[in-house]
């Protein structure tokens, strides 16, 4: 063969046998390169393994590794083993002997054996995996391919004990051209939706083994469109034998959907490993903006073969690769694109090119000449070579071009799917989840802590740290954490520049763990400033991250990625590097008390809780850190926590802790316990008020899923008021056991129930305390002189059932509402001997119904905008504002007082009420109706005083 001339056939012209098989040479002179240079990277075991395979899929022998039966498809076209290779079986099994398959014709079902991967290329490495594709006749029956694929798990299981990892992907020449196939074809793949970008990677990559070659090594460039046409006149003219070629197919057209699943593909394994998908990520984005137009590689590689460019190092799959993206982006001048895409090549080939080296590989002398021509000088190698000890300043400028390239490259690809409407509804869903991918994994927002080594650099712990409370200069009387390198003294840390600056410390500790940078051999300096931070806490805090964040994360599901995102693992930190006792500790003063309640801590009522840092890792794997102080942080933290929790079932795993100076069991233990509580009564989804005692303050945190809402109330008073308010629906008050020490209300709250009224009175020797719960569990309360029972209950059993019937009247008869609400008598009764304050149930008071009394009826309706207009009528007898104007008041009292029997003077009752001209024929609550009646027995009771 002569080493000039391009082969250009042409069919008009006539083929040449000989040309062709010059052509076949050609081919397999560079295999031969390639496969020796894939050998040469082996150890003898598995160099051995990959020079035996050709032989074991050619014979089935009981002695041999793979066998399986007699029947198993065996026999492998053009094949014969030579001497090396039965010498090799030989010292494998020395009783074998090799006996030639006979008769003319005898059956070769296996087609070709072909290897893909990295063996024999520049990024060749010791753990590199030997894909073997094992094309197939396609006439075997499913039980022969159960057979020959049971052949080549038990060939996988060999070449495992060889020290080799293999995988054999089973290939019927036929179905894979109509894009058919069952499983993946190597262990990098994608799975169908890449038909043609495997092929290209397939014809410039695999190397042949044996059996037959691919026709698409005979198909001139130019020819490639009429491929179908071309093939068939190769055979049917008998240029090359049937069974000389098996049929791959073109590589004519990719469709543009290939582009948009490659690039999703690599996008997501970039994620995790950016520097092997940068090339791949690069190569599809050349690919995609040539498109429709695609040079794709596979055909340059042929078109150097044919023009007789046989240089192993110019044709090595990853120079082939880097050189056509180098041309791409020098073209569109992003220089900076193009060092990654270096850094990323030379990373990837992983051969130091400095220190010393004993053995001088061809893959080190290849690339030693592209680091010189891309003029790089010895401290950008040393840089790129001390990978493995690189830490947290290097792999942070790194990350910050690879996010960048991902970045990029996700909006590439759905700018590309856009304008090519290849956006079938998979496609869409999945770079729908591959953006909440790159956002959960890259994308900075606020409270979430920035993960900086995706797969940059192996290991980023330091074994010796310093950490430091100091003032923030920016910011006059706030201060900071800083994370210093080395173990610095006092003296030594300010001349230093920190690693990492963070206003709290546990966001600056989270940062830590969540990348590594402190692990369980680092040891820690610490400088606490002003903190009450102690060696001990530190240590306990990093241990309660290491237990909460279990690293490394797995990779997020798709599922999850469907919906918003929500808390799995939350982490509650309580006073760190606060002692809340702090100045009973300096004065040196020694509590003993019985009031141990953390939120209301002796004598004084003091709150312990006075910080709380949440760490939460959510379903997308974020992880946030959220701090919250001043007099409200638990009630802020818990209000957050439960507006984050999700609906239905799978609740987040929670923990509590806190480790600082004083009491931290028991502080930890009481917030544990009101978040449980709150977490239940929220998820019980009925509407629940919890109410919560801190110092002097009372809280009350409204329970609706969503918006959950805390109610701060400085007084009791204040408290009265807001239990008082109107409530729309029934909303049960769960009362915190330490609330309300000693307060009616502490025995009266946790009683309400729906569905009916409850009156609780207290007596004292010359006064009430009036307390009506009604159906929606509203309080109202009054305090009134008391004569006796009779007088107390009576006009308010009488205002009762009168309000409920005029209710009742106003209902359709088919509507399907309860009857009148159950009217319950409670009295609270004070401690006896030995005996708690208690509450015990009481009849409902009898009025007899011969005993006269006198009915005083009040009709409130609307008079000018924000005003109302009240009527009165005693015994029928009408008084009104137009009438009487504001002597209304006084003129009904005398009119009470004259119609009166007895001279003892007692209060004026109000006996029913109708507010329809307020709030129209509505239902409303009762406690509205005992609001007003209050008011109006005010406004006359105060008349009657004057009268």
């Amino acid at each position: 063969m002569t080493r000039t001339h391009e082969i250009r056939p042409d069919l008009d012209e006539g083929i040449d046998r000989k040309v062709l098989s010059q052509l076949r040479a050609r081919f397999l002179k560079l295999n031969e390169g390639r496969l020796n240079r894939a050998l040469e990277g082996l150890s003898t075991r598995q160099q051995s393994v990959l020079t035996l395979l050709p032989l074991f899929f050619h014979v089935n022998h009981p002695l041999l590794p793979g066998y399986v039966s007699g029947s198993t498809p065996a026999g492998l076209s053009n094949y014969e083993p030579d001497a090396d290779v039965l010498a090799e079986a030989q010292r494998l099994t020395r009783s074998f002997s090799y006996k030639p398959r006979h008769g003319s014709n005898p059956p070769r079902p296996i087609h070709g054996l072909f290897l893909m991967g990295s063996l024999g290329t520049l990024a060749q490495a010791d753990q590199s995996d030997l894909d073997v594709w094992v094309c197939h006749a396609p006439d075997l029956s499913d039980s022969e391919l159960a057979e020959l694929r049971k052949k080549c798990q038990l060939l996988e299981t060999w070449a495992a004990s060889q020290g080799a990892e293999a995988h054999f992907f089973l290939i019927d020449p036929e179905r894979f051209v109509k894009g058919e196939r069952d499983t993946q074809l190597s262990s990098e793949d994608c799975g169908t939706t890449q038909h043609y970008l495997l092929l290209d990677e397939f014809y410039r990559t695999a190397i042949w083994l044996a059996g037959r070659t691919p026709i698409w090594w005979l198909v001139p460039v130019y020819e490639e469109r009429a491929y179908d046409a071309y093939t068939h006149t190769l055979i049917s003219k008998r240029f090359i034998r049937n069974d000389e070629t098996l049929d791959l197919g073109p590589m004519a057209h990719i469709p543009p959907g290939e582009f948009v699943g490659a690039g999703l593909w690599q996008l997501f394994k970039g994620i995790e490993s950016p520097y092997k998908s940068v090339l791949k990520l690069l190569l599809t984005e050349v690919y995609a903006s040539e498109h429709p137009h695609v040079q794709c590689l596979s055909l340059r590689f042929k078109q150097a073969v044919f023009a007789n460019r046989l240089d192993l190092d110019e044709l090595d799959p990853y120079m082939v690769v880097y050189r056509r993206i180098e041309e791409y982006l020098t073209a569109r001048n992003e220089p900076e694109r193009l060092e990654l895409v270096r850094r990323a090549l030379y990373l990837k080939v992983n051969r130091k090119l400095t220190g010393n080296t004993r053995t001088q590989s061809w893959q080190r002398s290849l690339l030693e000449r592209l680091a010189s021509e891309w003029h790089w000088d010895q401290r950008q190698l040393a840089l790129l070579d001390s990978r493995s000890q690189w830490k947290v300043r290097q792999v942070s400028a790194e990350r910050r071009a690879l996010v960048n390239e991902l970045n990029y490259s996700y909006r590439f690809l759905t700018q590309f799917a856009r304008s090519e409407q290849t956006v079938s509804l998979i496609n869409k869903r999945d770079l729908n989840v591959l953006g909440r991918r790159l956002y959960a994994a890259f994308e900075r927002k606020a409270d979430k802590v920035e993960f900086i080594n995706p797969g940059i650099a192996p290991d980023l712990a330091e074994d010796t740290l310093t950490l430091v409370q100091s003032p923030n200069k920016k910011e006059p009387g706030q201060t900071q954490w800083g994370l210093y390198n080395g173990s610095l003294t006092a003296l030594e840390w300010e001349h230093f520049a920190p690693i990492k600056r963070s206003r709290e410390l546990l966001e600056l500790l989270t940062w830590c763990h969540r990348n590594g940078v402190i692990d369980s051999s680092t040891r820690l300096a610490l400088h606490p400033g002003t903190s009450d931070l102690s060696e001990f806490e530190l240590f306990n805090l990093l241990g309660s991250l290491q237990q909460s964040i279990a690293l490394p994360l797995s990779t997020v599901a798709e599922e999850p990625l469907l919906r918003a995102a929500v808390p799995s693992e939350v982490l509650m930190l309580v006073n760190v590097g606060v002692d809340p006792l702090k100045h009973h500790r300096d004065l040196n003063i020694l509590m003993t008390t019985e009031r141990t309640d953390s939120l209301s801590y002796a004598g004084v009522r003091e709150n312990l809780v006075l910080t709380l840092d949440q760490v939460t890792l959510n379903s997308w794997n974020e992880v946030l850190v959220n701090r919250f102080d001043g007099p409200h942080a638990l009630m802020d933290c818990l209000r957050d926590y439960l507006n984050n929790l999700p609906r239905g079932s799978q609740q987040p795993s929670l923990r509590v802790r806190c480790f600082c100076h004083n009491r931290a069991q028991f502080i930890a233990r009481r917030v544990e316990e009101i978040v449980d509580t709150a977490q239940t009564l929220l998820l019980s989804d009925l509407n629940h008020r919890y109410l919560i005692q801190v110092q002097q303050y009372y809280h009350v945190l409204e329970l609706v899923p969503g918006q959950v809402s805390h109610v701060a109330l400085a007084t009791l008073p204040a408290l009265l008021e807001y239990l008082g308010e109107e409530q729309p629906r029934y909303s049960p008050l769960h009362l915190d056991p330490m609330a309300l020490e000693d307060h009616d209300l502490a025995l009266i709250l946790p009683m309400g129930q729906p569905e009916c009224i409850q009156v609780f009175y207290r007596i004292t020797e010359q006064t009430a305390e009036l307390y009506v719960l009604d159906e929606f569990n509203a309080l109202w309360q009054q305090h009134l002189p008391y004569h006796d029972e009779q007088s107390l209950l009576v006009p308010l059993q009488r205002f009762l059932q009168s309000i409920q019937f005029r209710r009742e009247a106003l209902l359709p008869m088919d509507s399907g509402h309860a009857a009148s609400l159950e009217i319950l008598y409670y009295q609270l009764l004070p401690s006896g001997p030995g005996r708690a304050r208690r509450v015990e149930m009481r009849p409902a008071p009898q009025t007899p119904v011969n005993k006269p009394f006198y009915d005083v009826q009040a009709i409130v309706g609307k008079a000018a905008p924000g005003e109302v207009q009240v009527t009165l009528y005693c015994n029928q007898r009408e008084f009104s504002e137009l009438e009487h104007g504001d002597q209304l008041f006084s003129v009904v009292a005398r009119e009470i007082v004259g119609q009166r029997r007895e001279s003892e003077r007692y209060r004026c009752y109000i006996t029913d009420l109708d507010l329809s001209g307020v709030i129209g024929d509505g239902q409303s609550s009762s406690n509205l109706y005992l609001r007003y009646k209050a008011d109006l027995e005010r406004s006359l009771n105060e008349a009657l005083e004057q009268v």
